[in-house]
């Protein structure tokens, strides 16, 4: 997600936001929520879930960075199999 994107979807996403963002589905983005994976909160009268731009990209940012390290991980799980 690029600023220009953030800036055109304002500072809060509802759900269906989230899970295109994310491609994938509305209630896939409420587990996330539900679990409390993602963050959320709570507005409105009939309490409406909102997730906030920013810490939907630290979200993405941090799944990439968990990839990156598991990654990493195997890559040297797999060098002391080689050396063996």
């Amino acid at each position: 997600m690029t600023a220009d994107d953030a800036r055109e979807l304002g500072r809060f996403l509802t759900l269906a936001d989230t899970a295109d963002v994310l491609a994938i589905s509305v209630n896939q983005a409420y587990a996330l929520v539900r679990s409390g994976e993602l963050p959320a909160i709570k507005v409105g009268g009939a309490g409406h879930w909102r997730v906030e731009v920013s810490v939907l990209q630290a979200y993405i940012d941090g799944k990439y960075e968990e990839s990156r390290r598991r990654g990493l991980w195997r890559q040297a799980a797999y060098a002391d199999v080689l050396e063996l």
